[in-house]
């Protein structure tokens, strides 16, 4: 079992919790199998994350890569419980040990498909679609293209390369950010990320990228549970036949499904339902219409299939959730939604905001918004070693343990603290 930390550039992309920092942070696993098999994974990086793989190695080694269920009831046993509450208030998750389960998972199932010779995907079920669709990922930003590049600019750089490091704080420039992200990739649907500014701001950011893409191009738009509940219900009835969905405007079940309930909007989650003790709750409550997972988070490809199944059973949609990856979870979220039946939404993706790989190829190319699943057994992917050298590197070098965006917004706004619930 190898545990590599790595570090890959990130342009200053401003979120509900701060400013992304230059770089983010990734870890890949690797499992070598006695008859010289090898599977990957990539998870969230920082050192919690990789501290909680290592105690993990005990219960690794020796385990039959095929006995998934005996694998994961070894590391529970050795670890400790993680109630919903210890995701935390941030947009992003906090946990660990769901983590450890996603990356042993994946890098399980990539030597079963080695071994047998079959994709991932068959795995899981069977290949429903070869095409998989994802959606433009829009960010308020400031100037500069992160990592290597710092903030500086490139003046050469045009289309999407100069989208990527301009400036993006106001509706006209996310429509021109839109533009060329959609003509580069070809994505059929937009989704923004807010809760960076006023409601007013940021809806008519969502109105003027209706108004330049028209009403075939689906939009999506989530305020990371920064708003009140009537906030969301004022700014959520104006959004009504705008919007494909409206992914947690507020924070919590409960307040989900008041808002629910006074909208005929759809609502999205990636932040108040998350793990298999949620489910319960959204049932009852009825707190959402579409439940994102996010392989890393739900502990594996194998539990979002079993989301995606509960999905099918209670009547809600399903889609994906994205977090800065790079190719190997690519890989993995293109095998899961080309299993998953009942996928109902294309998936998120912030793959476009990073330039660099760790895989044997370089980066993945998009064919009109769609990932075409990998070819080859298991995942499809290798490691790029000298690639992935460079990255551990950069991670030594770069003097980020866990993401915080809060220094990194602080630069701009000294006296900027997080709230969890801002408007």
């Amino acid at each position: 079992m190898q545990v590599t930390p790595i570090a890959l550039g990130d342009p200053p992309l401003l979120n509900a919790a701060g400013l992304h920092a230059p770089y983010c942070l990734r870890t890949i696993v690797e499992l070598r199998t006695d008859d010289g098999v090898t599977g990957v994974a990539e998870v969230p990086g920082g050192v919690a994350v990789t501290d909680a793989l290592q105690d993990a190695r005990d219960a690794v080694l020796g385990a039959d890569p095929l006995n998934w269920h005996a694998l994961r009831a070894r590391i529970a046993e050795r670890a400790s419980p993680e109630p919903s509450a210890t995701r935390g208030d941030k947009p992003w998750d906090g946990r660990t040990r769901v983590q450890v389960f996603s990356a042993l998972d994946v890098a399980c199932l990539d030597i079963a498909g080695k071994a047998f010779d079959v994709p991932v995907a068959t795995l899981l079920g069977g290949i429903v679609r070869e095409r998989v669709p994802y959606s433009a990922y829009l960010f308020y930003k400031y100037e500069g293209a992160g990592g290597a590049l710092g903030w500086d600019i490139d003046p050469r750089a045009t289309g999407w390369a100069a989208a990527r490091q301009a400036e993006a704080l106001d509706p006209d420039a996310i429509v021109a950010q839109a533009t060329a992200m959609v003509n580069e990739f070809g994505f059929k649907s937009i989704k923004l990320k807010g809760g960076v500014f006023e409601p007013e701001r940021e809806v008519a950011a969502i109105h003027a990228l209706r108004k330049a893409f028209g009403p075939s191009v689906p939009l999506r738009f989530d305020p990371n549970a920064l708003w009140k509940v009537e906030t969301a219900v004022r700014w959520g009835r104006e959004l009504e036949g705008v919007l494909e969905y409206l992914e947690d405007p507020v924070r919590g079940q409960d307040g989900m499904a008041t808002v629910r309930r006074a909208l005929t909007l759809p609502l999205a989650t990636n932040m108040c339902t998350t793990s298999f003790d949620d489910l319960p709750g959204s049932v009852a409550l009825g707190s959402e219409d579409i439940i994102l997972t996010d392989h890393h988070f739900w502990g594996g490809l194998r539990a979002s299939m079993e989301l995606a199944a509960h999905c099918r059973t209670f009547g809600r949609g399903v889609s994906m959730h994205s977090n800065n990856h790079a190719g190997i979870s690519l890989a993995a979220m293109t095998h899961l939604g080309a299993a998953m039946p009942n996928l109902s939404h294309a998936l998120d993706t912030h793959y476009p905001w990073q330039c660099e790989e760790i895989i044997v190829g370089g980066r993945f190319v998009f064919d009109e918004g769609s990932i075409v699943l990998p070819t080859g057994s298991g995942l499809g992917v290798e490691l790029d070693r000298a690639a992935l050298a460079r990255a551990h590197d950069t991670y030594k070098r770069c003097g980020y343990a866990e993401r915080d965006d809060a220094p990194e917004m602080r630069k701009k706004v000294p006296d900027w603290t997080f709230s969890p619930t801002r408007w």
